[in-house]
């Protein structure tokens, strides 16, 4: 088993695509935590996907944040703050195999999970001991080394940074690696990755810390669904909803959908 966080703000057309791909894509038993992130368009219809995937039992939690319940820090590192916190207080967490950092633009692939615990048997198995995450090339890894043995069966990289759209941490990261300073983060909406950076690297004691599959795990489309992150540091006062992209991939089903992003070099060169 293991257990996923999804961070979310509007753009509920690739949020539900992200979970459809999590329902269709998946091959071993998890959980999955939203932490909805001061949603301020199409409110309503957010709580109706909220309300039919609870009644279904597909989620584990939705937790509505605020800029109160967020302090005014950058909202996706009090939510990862809040899933370890939740990770670590489970008395079955020695059951967890994984921890799954996911942006809701990101679109998983099929048996991407399968590969990740074959991944995390193979960091084991060859004692990567200063591996902390995996996820996939390029994914903004830098100085790399390459590895000699496949894991997973696919190539891999070691090496540091990486951007945490989608990162797979091992289950006691939040005690090894620690939380983030939400002080650090007041009145920003970015730098939870490079605040991770410097922490992950004295965890690893000077090592390199993120591990890259030569495969595609999830892919990211940012670049057609619009980024929160992006729209927020370049004009905070503007609500953020990026309508037309919304509609557009809510008009698609999944099949649809799934095949152009597929065939979209766009959503491949950096991820």
């Amino acid at each position: 088993m293991y257990k996923i966080m999804i961070t979310v703000r509007n753009r509920l057309g690739i949020t539900k695509k992200c979970l459809r791909a999590l329902y269709l894509h998946s091959k071993h038993k998890h959980q999955i935590y939203i932490y909805d992130n001061q949603t301020d368009h199409r409110l309503d219809e957010h709580f109706a996907l909220y309300n039919k995937l609870l009644r279904q039992k597909r989620v584990a939690q939705v937790t509505f944040n605020t800029k109160q319940s967020t302090f005014n820090a950058f909202s996706k590192a009090v939510a990862c703050n809040s899933f370890g916190k939740l990770h670590e207080m489970d008395p079955n967490k020695q059951k967890t195999r994984f921890l799954v950092f996911l942006d809701n633009d990101i679109i998983v692939t099929p048996g991407w999970d399968d590969i990740l615990f074959k991944a995390w048997h193979d960091v084991d198995r060859h004692r990567l001991n200063n591996v902390k995450i995996i996820g996939q090339r390029p994914g903004g890894i830098k100085h790399i080394k390459k590895i000699n043995e496949k894991i997973g069966g696919y190539s891999a990289i070691v090496g540091r940074l990486g951007g945490s759209a989608l990162w797979c941490v091992r289950p006691n990261f939040f005690t090894d690696v620690g939380y983030l300073s939400l002080a650090q983060l007041v009145n920003l909406n970015k730098k939870h990755d490079q605040l991770y950076w410097k922490q992950l690297n004295v965890a690893a004691k000077g090592e390199q810390y993120i591990l890259g599959l030569d495969c595609k795990l999830g892919i990211h489309c940012g670049a057609i669904a619009g980024s929160v992150c992006n729209a927020l540091t370049k004009n905070r006062a503007n609500e953020i909803t990026f309508e037309e992209a919304d509609n557009r991939i809510e008009g698609m089903n999944f099949d649809q959908f799934y095949k152009m992003i597929k065939d979209d070099k766009r959503l491949h060169k950096d991820w």
